[in-house]
């Protein structure tokens, strides 16, 4: 039996929001999701205000370079992040001076920077599918307690006069284990603490946050290792995790409530895969990061020799070197707002690597340290700018459905580049000396940066990923089992006989949705009988896979659709069927449904 229905008169499908509220706790979707009376301890006279995370801002809203810190919530974390990753580069800072005294071999010294990177190109995709299926605030409270416990053995071993370069390259690779596992989650969760126009500003603010960890940590690395020793460095490093692990207790996150169940690990992590695979925005930006960094690693791993061999210098020569960096990064954040507004992300993409190419370059060959405490500056800026443009390109390509895997992705690639090119570039040093292999990777860094110009990184409007919810639930006799499958769903056209290239040019960027979102195979067919009139069809894995399609079409998907509808020639809509596989729940189910509501 057929059922047909005016796509006009139909209700959207939505999910259900709910909201919890308690004695104790106001919980709030959004990113103001904090117990009210440990914010008002924190931030006096503010009142927290629910809004779905991504949303617009209204006109009073917060705006600015630094907009997202007048919202509590966003405030809180990256007060809590600013503190932790200035342990991390305490911890940097001593691991790799450290190293220097343990082993004199240029292979062992980058390794320190290749075991921190190992994890997350091993882990970054596990840890993306289980941000984007398990509850971030318990997920991340073990990751951190787990770098606690690293950090506390670590200062433990050094203190006792255990500590090797093997043993000091183990703890190294645990600690990285645990940056591997919240890195996803915690990128995710920039997205869900402030309003999408204010999310430029805030992964600017998430980078100066590194950056100015930079500008502090080393410096205090540094005169911590050079007058109290590597354990008391290390024993700081394990106290910084506290404010994080503070912060994950009273986030009270209430995840979004959809009327579908969550996917199975595998099939989140495929389903990742295929997302960033098939969206064309988001693998430009993977491209493009690849490029980058394998060459600008060579700065990071081969600095310390930099400091140690060519300046003759100690632990605070290195640790201001990467101050001096740090500072340079806090000065581009400030003038970063106000440039983009002047140029794309990809042309600041393309100067910023050529700047810090030529950085990398005087590196090499400057010896007077004042001077390459400026050039470390310069190097500093370059470095935020370059990898503030492409996050922001990551975050803002895809949608939130599968954020926490598109952006584990992105990690993981970043640190497969910094590991591979710590080992390529200590390995050049070995066999011919360290401003050699800085020469070449500069080299290198202008030939990549030309060869990849050509994959944009989008305007500077944002493309709007939310959800569009414009597809109406599929009209049925009877809800099949969710896991009933394959399902078949075709979809005919009427299109004029003057306008089918047109309309089979257009609706291939349809076909590219369709599979991104889940479907396994996609095609249009012209009925022979009657020329102009088409099917497409796609099937997907089951019931539930289809249902999942409803809920992850966005409103950039929305204005394809639409503008593929408008070839379309029939008096109604056109006609849409659905036809199910396997064996019926009972023998009232029916084979096909057909409506005029375009999925």
């Amino acid at each position: 039996m057929a059922m047909r229905m005016d796509a006009l008169t139909r209700v959207p499908w939505q999910p259900p929001i709910k909201t919890v509220s308690g004695a104790r706790w106001v919980v709030h979707v959004g990113y103001d999701a904090w117990p009210a009376s440990f914010s008002r301890h924190l931030t006096p006279d503010i009142s927290l205000m629910s809004q779905p995370s991504g949303a617009d801002t209204s006109p009073g809203s917060p705006a600015g370079a630094w907009g997202p810190l007048q919202l509590p919530a966003f405030r809180i974390f990256w007060l809590a992040s600013l503190g932790s990753n200035i342990g991390t580069w305490i911890n940097t800072t001593t691991s790799g001076w450290v190293m220097t005294d343990l082993s004199s071999s240029p292979v062992m010294v980058s390794l320190v920077q290749a075991a921190t990177s190992l994890p997350v190109v091993m882990l970054a995709l596990i840890a993306g599918a289980l941000t984007d299926t398990i509850d971030h605030r318990r997920y991340l409270i073990v990751t951190q307690i787990w770098m606690t416990m690293t950090a506390a053995m670590l200062a433990v071993l050094t203190a006792t006069g255990q500590l090797n370069a093997w043993s000091l390259l183990v703890l190294t690779f645990a600690l990285g284990l645990g940056t591997a596992m919240a890195m996803p989650a915690l990128s995710a969760a920039i997205a869900e603490l402030v309003p999408r126009n204010l999310l430029p500003q805030a992964v600017v603010l998430n980078s100066l946050s590194m950056n100015v960890s930079r500008s502090i940590g080393p410096a205090i690395g540094g005169l911590v290792l050079a007058q109290f020793g590597a354990w008391v460095a290390y024993s700081l490093n394990m106290i910084s995790f506290i404010g994080m692990i503070v912060m994950l207790w009273y986030w009270k996150r209430l995840p979004d409530e959809h009327a579908l169940p969550s996917e199975r690990f595998l099939q989140a992590l495929r389903a990742g895969l295929r997302y960033s695979w098939m969206a064309s925005s988001f693998r430009a930006v993977l491209v493009r990061a690849t490029a980058f960094i394998v060459f600008a690693s060579s700065v990071w791993a081969l600095l310390p020799l930099i400091a140690r061999h060519e300046l003759a210098g100690n632990p605070g020569t290195y640790g201001f070197l990467l101050t001096s960096a740090g500072i340079g990064a806090v000065i581009a954040a400030i003038v970063l707002p106000s440039i983009r507004t002047q140029t794309t992300r990809g042309h600041m993409v393309f100067i910023a690597t050529t700047v810090y190419a030529l950085t990398t370059l005087a590196i090499a060959t400057i010896r007077n340290e004042v001077a390459l405490c400026v050039v470390m500056a310069i190097c500093g800026a370059a470095w935020l700018t370059t990898l503030s443009s492409l996050q922001v390109a990551a975050q803002i390509s895809v949608p939130a459905w599968v954020r926490g895997r598109a952006l584990s992705l992105y990690i993981m690639i970043f640190f497969a580049g910094m590991t591979l090119g710590s080992l390529l570039w200590g390995w050049v040093a070995a066999y011919t000396n360290t401003p050699v292999a800085m020469l070449i990777s500069a080299a290198g860094a202008v030939l990549a940066a030309l060869m990849v110009r050509k994959f944009s990184l989008g305007s500077q409007e944002p493309p709007d990923l939310a959800p569009s919810y414009h597809w109406s639930h599929p009209l049925i006799a009877e809800e099949p089992d969710k896991n009933r499958g394959p399902v078949l769903v075709t979809i005919e056209y009427n299109i004029a006989i003057d306008r089918r290239a047109d309309f089979l040019q257009a609706i291939q960027s349809l076909g590219i949705i369709r599979r991104r979102d889940g479907a396994f195979a996609w095609g249009v067919f012209e009925d022979l009988a009657a020329p102009g009139h088409y099917i497409e069809i796609f099937q997907v894995d089951s019931w539930l896979d289809h249902l999942r399609q409803h809920a992850r079409i966005t409103r950039e998907d929305q204005r394809i659709q639409e503008a593929i509808n408008r070839f379309h020639i029939g008096v109604t809509a056109p006609k849409v069927s659905h036809f199910a596989g396997g064996t019926p729940a009972s023998s009232t189910s029916h084979e096909s449904v057909t409506t005029n509501s375009i999925p």
